[in-house]
């Protein structure tokens, strides 16, 4: 996620309408707009990478308007393949990858052996020839009790349900919070850290911070309805209240996947994005869709060393860290944390029913000037409230929905009326008018060889051309609907602007 690019790159693009429950669109179904997306986002990083290669400046301002049309195979490919399976971590835990049902590693990061308290020196390690962790069962670096907690989770068919797994290294004793997913491959575990030795002193702040996290949607659903803005800065406020970040944001996006800021609470000192809009490129199509199923993503430190991920030589690609608590995030999206002054960041989904599929409506965002660690506990209830705020939203927008069909109705019997009883100009002439009835900026009656323009419309002459070729070109049908008279094969979409 590119949020934090800068102010100028907010600026550029172009401001929109304000209600921010008016988007319908699912932005993340496969049309031209969005392959075109992933086109620009591909050159994006393809040309931060050549920069960083070559010693250049990357300006992203300059990349955005510039952006190409059309991108090779192979940069789309490495694009996803390094967002997917960048072979990189987070240093603040450690990960292994486990084969099934054996236990045996496959992959690793290379600060497990800080983290879990071993040594590749160690008589244990020397008697099987071994260099590193591959091939070692897993149960090995755990205690008695860490394995059984361990093997009722894998047992599970839905791990995620399980998740924290309470386990203890058995070198050190250091207590980890274990999360795990599984893969093509096998089974990710993600280790945190856990700050208390003691499992029921964990259990303890895990069940406060569901406490605090039912208390916050309980808020939510006692607010009137009516008003998504009420909604967003109550939930901002309880996240903030939750986290401790330094800023938290309401990052909505707009039908044509560009997005703004529509709630924030900041420390008085930070600069305000209130109201900020940002191109749609400032969020990867590809991160989009990864949102839909990591609803939850923390950096703890941009400026970090990331660490290696070592694997088997079996495995025929790198592992894929799409759902791991500890993937590192690309250099691109670090640069731009650094040039706001964020250090740290967690960013959350905002999930709502759109028909029969998902939508991804916003991000919550928050930003943090110094290293933050959020425990996984923690994250979990706040993406329990997400859930619960994604619901509240998905009712407003049904009864602004309802609301707007009602009106909508109303409108156009009224118009029918006025055609019926005065003149056909009197849609363009008289309130309400037909710009009442449809969302736009200007519209245009072309009745009788005359041509009537209200709000902001092209010439007189290019809506009598726009006319004959309708007639000439959909003349059987009744009507055309485009975003694009370009698309649509009108012939002078270049001089309509």
């Amino acid at each position: 996620m590119r949020l934090q690019g800068n102010r100028e790159t907010a600026n550029q693009t172009q401001e929109h309408d304000p209600n921010i429950g008016s988007s319908s669109a699912d932005n993340m179904k496969p049309n031209k707009r969005t392959i075109d997306q992933y086109n620009a986002d591909a050159g994006l990083l393809a040309e931060f990478e050549e920069s960083s290669a070559s010693g250049k400046l990357f300006n992203y301002s300059r990349s955005v308007i510039y952006a190409p049309e059309s991108v090779p195979d192979e940069k789309i490919i490495a694009y996803l393949s390094k967002i997917q399976r960048g072979g990189l971590v987070q240093p603040f835990g450690c990960m292994l990858a486990i084969e099934e049902p054996t236990y045996r590693i496959i992959s690793y990061s290379e600060n497990c052996f800080e983290l879990l308290g071993l040594s590749s020196d160690s008589e244990a390690f020397k008697s099987r020839g071994l260099k590193g962790l591959i091939g070692v069962d897993a149960r090995t670096l755990f205690t008695s009790t860490s394995v059984a907690y361990l093997a009722k989770a894998i047992s599970s068919k839905e791990l995620s349900l399980l998740n924290p797994v309470w386990v203890c290294s058995s070198s050190t004793q250091k207590p980890f919070y274990a999360i795990l997913h599984r893969i093509d491959v096998g089974i990710v575990i993600d280790l945190e850290p856990a700050r208390s030795k003691d499992p029921a002193l964990s259990l303890a702040g895990a069940v406060q911070s569901q406490k605090l996290a039912v208390k916050a949607i309980s808020r939510l659903q006692s607010l009137p309805g009516g008003d998504i803005g009420v909604l967003c800065d109550t939930v901002v406020e309880d996240v903030q209240k939750l986290t401790g970040y330094d800023r938290v944001m309401m990052y909505k996006f707009h039908d044509d996947d560009h997005g703004e800021v529509v709630s924030e609470i900041r420390r008085s000192n930070l600069e305000p994005y209130l109201g900020l809009h940002y191109p749609a490129s400032d969020i990867p199509q590809a991160a989009r869709f990864l949102f839909k199923q990591n609803r939850v993503r923390m950096i703890c430190d941009c400026t970090a060393n990331n660490v290696r991920v070592i694997q088997s030589e079996e495995l025929m690609q790198p592992l894929c860290l799409v759902n791991s608590t500890l993937r590192s995030p690309h250099g691109c999206h670090t640069q731009y944390m650094n040039n706001m002054g964020s250090i740290a960041s967690l960013a959350m989904a905002v999930i709502v029913n759109n028909n029969d599929s998902m939508k991804l409506w916003g991000l919550v965002v928050c930003h943090h000037t110094s290293p933050r660690y959020v425990p996984f506990p923690l994250r979990y209830a706040c993406e329990f409230l997400m859930q619960a705020f994604g619901l509240q939203i998905y009712i407003e927008l049904q009864l602004a929905s309802q609301l707007a069909e009602k009106k909508t109705i109303r409108t156009q019997i009224l118009l029918c009326d006025m055609l019926l009883r005065d003149a056909p100009s009197s849609i363009v002439t008289q309130s309400p008018s037909i710009m009442d009835l449809v969302k736009c900026d200007g519209a245009a009656l072309y009745y009788g060889r005359n041509c009537w323009l209200l709000g902001v419309t092209p010439t007189e002459l290019q809506v009598k051309d726009i006319a004959d070729w309708l007639l000439n070109n959909h003349g059987d049908s009744t009507g055309l609907s485009t975003d694009s008279l370009s698309e649509a094969g009108y012939p002078g979409a270049s001089q309509v602007g």
